[in-house]
């Protein structure tokens, strides 16, 4: 089985094939430029940007979800979270504060912390480039730099992966902002920023999962044959 947040960004990445498809029954399947669909592969470069910020923020929220339900005590949290939670409380600055973490108090502090850091980011509108998405995976179950998982094959390293996702995510902020005075957008971008989105998520998801199993000695769900 999968997580809740994949199976929820393989849903939605449908509607990225279906958008591949129409490109093919409009424009044919032979190379060359094919004018007039250029809407659709700017479509798809919004649509996956928001597909993956939708995933991150699910699984980071499952994982969290995961870690209050199945960790023993607070003393299971890790370091990072504990560093988080800590700062958090102390710009409160109010002497009654810290009991809100007392005994097991601390499940529902993490819970309510997790609506308050996604209310911020929506109001700072962030995108999902990679130091973002590293200060989301820090702040919501504690995993430092999860970027440094981007890697695969020999080339891709975590760097690398890093520098790509940020330049689709700029073109994606071109297409939005700017529209049709942004730079073309071919369908071989969105077929390799497509194919590079679903690697990214199955290494994030695989990062969190071993993170929450450290922590709660229970894998956020178990893989099977098949599994992304």
């Amino acid at each position: 089985m999968t997580s809740a947040a994949r199976k929820a960004f393989d849903k939605n990445i449908k509607d990225i094939e279906r958008l591949l498809d129409l490109h093919n029954q409009i424009g044919g399947g032979q190379k060359g430029r094919r004018y007039g669909l250029e809407v659709l592969n700017k479509s798809a470069i919004v649509l996956i940007t928001s597909f993956w910020e939708a995933y991150c923020e699910d699984v980071a929220s499952e994982g969290l979800a995961h870690i209050v339900r199945n960790a023993k005590s607070a003393d299971a949290l890790p370091t990072e979270l504990k560093k988080q939670v800590a700062a958090d409380l102390k710009r409160h600055n109010h002497e009654l504060e810290l009991w809100k973490v007392a005994d097991d108090g601390w499940r529902k502090y993490l819970c309510d912390r997790l609506d308050t850091l996604r209310e911020a980011r929506h109001r700072k509108l962030n995108t999902p480039k990679t130091a973002n998405i590293n200060a989301l995976f820090l702040s919501t179950v504690g995993i430092q730099n999860i970027s440094n998982s981007w890697r695969w094959a020999k080339k891709m390293t975590a760097k690398r992966a890093a520098e790509k996702l940020d330049r689709f995510v700029e073109l994606r902020g071109a297409i939005a902002h700017r529209g049709q005075h942004s730079d073309t957008v071919k369908r071989v971008q969105v077929e390799d920023y497509f194919d590079f989105v679903k690697k990214l998520a199955a290494k994030t998801g695989g990062n969190v999962n071993t993170h929450v199993k450290a922590i709660t000695e229970k894998p956020l769900w178990t893989r099977e044959p098949g599994d992304p």
